[in-house]
């Protein structure tokens, strides 16, 4: 037909070429002349909308052009039908761009829709039914007739009065199927708005006089970078006095990022005086408490060792905790005879094969610039690579892809594993909404190990099983750690006494 346009697949290897859009491409689009690639791309942790010509005749370098600069995801991006503006989705609204750069704009779309949560809600049941039945990772629905729960639970789902008593039918249904990575949950909620300091309090002075009494500052949190130190107590906020009858929270609430004086009486002297701070929201809160036990451990394992082995942790699977696992494999961790590497409480994500190639790269050539000291090639062309022995820490909360990379570890041999089994929670999952916003987690995609078993509801053995007693963290102390360091050390050190042997006898 006219205007349709016919593939050639006979040779078409011969006939591909690279583009260097230099992006993290999530979709693309080609304009209707077919000079334009228009890409989806995430960088930054940005989602973005760019273009990259295709035109080879063009004098101009090809280089791929933002078009977009707007937070948040874009979604469905397609060009106009004479190529000069894109269309697509901004966070769910209907947004257009000009090709050629500037402004976009809202294209503003009203409706009006009666919802009659009668109907609604056995449309979303049947959906989230359907989904399941025929996304379900496991055909068989891990022996559950599939139908049966239908007519269970259905009715149940007639009976329920409100969206979240429907959803907790819903996850009764689907808890039938007795598989990880499942889950119904409601529409996501807004931004936080409570205010963050970045201390922890005495509870037992709170309790007893309504004091509050600073135990621990946050490193570079508010309160620290503000000059509070621990003994401190706490008297007012913005002038509004601080006692047992105060909600902390309340003050603090609508607080983020804005500038609140806090009067605090220092612990030693009692001397008032006033502190500006700018309250955090709690997940920065929590990333610098995570930060600091980082650090922390690093330094344990360090003084444990004699300063001989170097530490690791990732705090999950996603391609932040990569980037961050880069970042601390630094100059002194390559200085160490070794490095623990240490997955406990990391609930995964996807980013296991990336991080196994850094630890399971081999040294085979040593580059010396005159006046330098020798670096290992990898690292000196660009390459990830840490090159030393290693040993791997995991716990029962070492969750999904954390399994993957423990299962990757001991299958391709790096090293051994110390700690607890894993959970047993490996496979891969997609989040689908369903008509009003409910989010239904799907299991897809079963993962088998290298003899072809399936991993799910298999933890991940340990070669060394260590248990932390209750309480040993207060006393300054961490057992799985400990354990590592000794056998990763027992290791090193027998590897140097084989080499010395051989090396006599030669």
């Amino acid at each position: 037909p006219r205007g349709s346009t016919r593939v050639v697949f006979e040779g078409i290897r011969r006939r591909m070429t690279p583009l260097p859009v230099g992006l993290d491409v999530d979709a693309q689009r080609i304009s209707p002349d077919g000079k334009t690639l228009l890409v989806t791309a995430t960088v930054a942790n940005q989602q973005n909308l760019y273009v990259y010509p295709l035109d080879e005749l063009s004098r101009e370098p090809a280089v791929a052009k933002q078009v977009t600069s707007t937070p948040g995801s874009k979604r469905d991006a397609q060009f106009s039908p004479d190529g000069k503006e894109v269309w697509y989705l901004d966070q769910g609204r209907i947004a257009v761009v000009p090709v050629a750069g500037g402004q976009a704009r809202g294209v503003q779309v009203s409706a009006e829709m009666d919802v009659d949560f009668a109907r609604e809600k056995m449309a979303v049941f049947r959906e989230g039914w359907t989904y399941l039945r025929d996304h379900f990772h496991d055909p068989r629905m891990n022996g559950v007739d599939w139908e049966a729960a239908r007519a269970t639970y259905e009715p149940r789902v007639a009976g329920a009065r409100t969206p979240e008593e429907m959803r907790r039918v819903m996850s009764l249904m689907v808890g039938e199927l007795n598989a990880s990575h499942l889950g119904v949950s409601g529409p996501g909620g807004g931004a936080p708005t409570t205010g963050r300091l970045g201390v922890r309090f005495d509870r037992a002075e709170y309790e007893r006089s309504g004091r509050l009494r600073v135990t621990e500052t946050v490193p570079l949190g508010p309160a620290a970078l503000a000059g509070v130190v621990p003994g401190d107590v706490l008297v007012a906020v913005e002038g509004t006095r601080v006692d047992a009858h105060t909600n902390l929270d309340a003050l603090l609430e609508n607080r983020i990022g804005r500038r609140v004086a806090l009067t605090v009486v220092s612990g030693e002297g009692g001397r008032t005086r006033e502190v500006a701070v700018r309250p955090v929201t709690q997940g920065t809160e929590k990333g610098l408490l995570y930060r600091a036990w980082v650090e922390a451990n690093r330094d344990y394992v360090s003084r444990v060792s004699g300063g001989r082995l170097g530490y690791v942790h990732m705090f999950d699977m996603g391609s932040a905790s990569l980037s961050q696992l880069y970042l601390d494999l630094d100059a002194e961790n390559h200085g160490r005879d070794g490095v623990v590497i240490d997955v406990r409480n990391n609930n995964g994500g996807f980013v296991n094969p990336y991080a196994l190639d850094v630890f399971a790269r081999r040294p085979y050539l040593t580059m010396t610039t005159r006046g330098l000291p020798p670096v290992a090639a990898r690292t000196n062309l660009g390459q990830r690579a840490l090159e030393s022995p290693t040993i791997l820490v995991t716990n029962q909360h070492s969750l999904s892809d954390a399994e993957d990379f423990t299962e990757g570890y001991r299958s391709l041999g790096l090293g051994k594993t110390v700690g607890e089994p894993t959970a047993g929670w490996i496979i891969f999952t997609w989040n689908l909404p369903l008509v009003d916003g409910t989010i239904l987690r799907v299991p897809r995609t079963t993962i088998t190990g290298s003899r072809g078993e399936n991993l799910e509801m298999s933890p991940r053995p340990v070669d060394v099983a260590v248990t932390r007693p209750i309480g040993e963290s207060l006393a300054g102390r961490d057992s799985q750690l400990d354990a590592a360091v000794r056998e990763l050390l027992r290791q090193i050190d027998a590897g140097r006494g084989s080499r010395s042997t051989a090396a006599g006898a030669n």
